[in-house]
């Protein structure tokens, strides 16, 4: 079982998010007021899937609390996160949000496509378990990642968010395995870490920038045994 963002994938910076909306609306920031929302963008944490805010508004905690439990509360949060960070032209912020969902804006980490088709060659069955508050098999398919992934556990669909257990249960019962036979790999040790109220075994790469972690998913084949070796 693979957790997504930050795991298997990483998204592209606060700066390269904004630079994309910005041309697909046609609207134009001078060169300091584009830093300066840059900056604004990231101390929110308004772009999905990127870090968190550094200060969350008191009335959107709630809401924040349970984002990836469905399409609009996901939706709904990071565009008034969006706001608080004075972005408030409606265009840009739809431009923004469809943006983060768009494959471009997801990068691979280098073995991540290895990782997967090896241990699919194996014979190992392969699950991506998700907090995330929209379909992200679009992603997987355009960067050749989908032929290697047998289920899908996304919070957005089955109403239940990481570290909850049922939803690793449902991505057992999907693999068709018990816990015990199953690793969890994910970058956060909160909620990817819920895999072992089953009895799962799990194991944390860093979330680091692509560049910076070529081969941060390949123990994992050492944690197999010799269920799958690598090429």
């Amino acid at each position: 079982m693979f957790d997504f963002s930050g795991t298997l994938l990483r998204i592209e910076s606060v700066a390269h998010w904004l630079d994309a909306a910005l041309a697909e609306t046609g609207i134009r920031l001078a060169g300091d007021e584009f830093a300066r929302t840059v900056e604004r963008l990231a101390f929110h944490g308004a772009m999905p899937g990127g870090s968190h805010p550094r200060r969350m508004p008191g009335r959107l905690e709630p809401l924040w609390a349970e984002r990836d439990l469905d399409a609009e509360r996901h939706h709904a949060v990071y565009t008034a996160l969006m706001r608080e960070a004075g972005v408030t032209e409606p265009a840009l912020c739809r431009a923004l949000y469809e943006r983060h969902k768009a494959p471009a804006a997801w990068h691979p980490y280098p073995d991540a496509a290895r990782t997967l088709g090896e241990l699919s060659r194996g014979g190992v069955r392969v699950a991506v378990v998700s907090n995330v508050g929209w379909d992200l098999r679009p992603v997987f398919r355009a960067h050749g990642l989908d032929e290697w992934v047998d289920v899908y556990a996304l919070s957005c669909e089955l109403g239940v968010q990481k570290p909850d257990p049922g939803i690793f249960r449902f991505a057992c019962e999907g693999l068709g395995l018990r816990p015990a036979e199953t690793l969890m790999v994910g970058d956060d040790r909160t909620v990817d870490g819920g895999a072992q109220a089953l009895g799962a075994r799990v194991h944390f790469v860093d979330p680091l920038p692509v560049d910076r972690r070529p081969h941060g998913l390949l123990p994992v084949f050492g944690l197999l045994g010799d269920a799958v070796t690598p090429s």
